[in-house]
């Protein structure tokens, strides 16, 4: 599968985990089967974010878009989580534009270990305003550091995962078994990954930004 196949995926699951989120009961096996199809999109779109970081012409001009398009969404999430507007909740595009600012920090920064690791810390603890908080950058930085490495790189992510999961289900009981999701359907899907892009249109490279924000509005709206 080509990254165009494997990202229209991610964010087919990412449309039924927001439509459970709104309308099915958590607690429901159908709420459960939703939101365990929905950990699909996060870890994607961090490997995605890194693939996009090692093979992009100009970094400066990704994160602005980036950046520019966490802005927009800033409105449809919140409405969308909340039901109100201005509050501290931002989508997962604020939580990848600040991945993308950890992944230069650890690969090109030039600053010291201890400066690199405090920096992505602080990165972290401002993800935790936007969605897959934290989790998105480590995601990232595990699929930077071993990039070339598969079997680490299975590993290391596993690992981040299971901490996910851990914490889900002990502070949500059998309502977090959605969670084991993250275990296994990315790695799942990247294991088809055939490293090519896919059609190069433009379409392909704006439709997650324009449809991310469009469709947390039209679901809060139907709500």
């Amino acid at each position: 599968m080509n990254r165009n196949q494997i990202k229209y995926l991610a964010i087919a699951a990412m449309l039924i985990d927001h439509i459970a989120w709104q309308f099915v009961p958590l607690g429901s096996v159908l709420a459960q089967i939703m939101h365990f199809t929905g950990r699909l999109t996060g870890p994607v779109m961090a490997f995605f974010l890194t693939e996009g970081y090692l093979h992009t012409r100009n970094l400066k001009r990704y994160a602005i878009r980036l950046g520019v398009f966490a802005l927009l969404s800033w409105i449809p999430f919140s409405l969308f989580e909340t039901g109100s507007w201005p509050t501290l909740h931002f989508g997962v595009i604020y939580t990848l534009f600040l991945a993308l600012l950890a992944l230069w920090v650890w690969d090109k920064s030039g600053w010291t270990k201890n400066a690199k690791i405090f920096a992505v810390i602080c990165l972290c603890l401002l993800s935790t305003w936007g969605d897959w908080a934290i989790f998105d950058i480590l995601f990232a930085l595990v699929f930077l550091v071993w990039h070339d490495d598969k079997k680490r790189k299975l590993a290391a992510y596993l690992a981040v995962a299971a901490s996910i999961v851990f914490g889900e289900v002990c502070s949500s009981g059998s309502r977090g078994l959605f969670q084991t999701g993250i275990l296994i359907l990315p790695p799942l899907l990247l294991h088809f990954y055939n490293g090519a892009p896919g059609s190069r249109k433009p379409f392909h490279k704006w439709f997650f930004f324009i449809f991310y924000p469009l469709h947390l509005l039209v679901l809060w709206l139907l709500a």
